[in-house]
């Protein structure tokens, strides 16, 4: 199969998990599905792309612009990074379902947010935590909010 059809249905394969955690985000089975079969399905898929492609490269690597330029110069390794993005685009957005539900945060709110973490990963993560720090006023969205009885 050529890199052009993998990332086709790479691309695709995480879609219904994001209309789980839009439509039916308390679904027994969304988190389930999304933070467990579609994450792994990419992770697996990622690891194969990323060694199919590391196989037939030279010259690759981190650290410089070039480098990382030449190490995805080679379709599989480019489409490894896709699934990359895609794998962790989707744990977050299933995160954000989790956490919202567990802190009692409106539905109706976390949508933009899942919007914009599948167009644009950090964005949505940002909108999330200042989202919930303005609704749970609390200036860290890494400090657990605690219930005091």
């Amino acid at each position: 199969m050529n890199a052009e059809k993998i990332f086709l249905i790479l691309n695709t394969l995480p879609m219904p998990g994001w209309l789980l955690l839009v439509f039916a985000p308390r679904w027994k089975y969304t988190l389930i599905i999304t933070s467990t079969v579609l994450l792994t399905i990419l992770a697996v898929a990622y690891i194969i792309l990323l060694v199919s492609g590391l196989q037939n490269q030279s010259g690759g690597g981190f650290g410089t612009l070039q480098e990382v330029q030449a190490l995805f110069s080679n379709p599989l390794a480019l489409v490894a990074g896709w699934a990359h993005y895609l794998a962790f685009d989707l744990f977050i957005g299933s995160w954000q379902v989790s956490d919202a539900r567990r802190r009692g945060l409106p539905h109706g709110f976390v949508i933009p947010c899942l919007f914009f973490t599948l167009m644009s990963g950090p964005a949505g993560l940002l909108l999330y935590f200042i989202l919930r720090s303005i609704r749970l006023k609390q200036l860290s969205p890494l400090i657990a909010h605690s219930e005091k009885a």
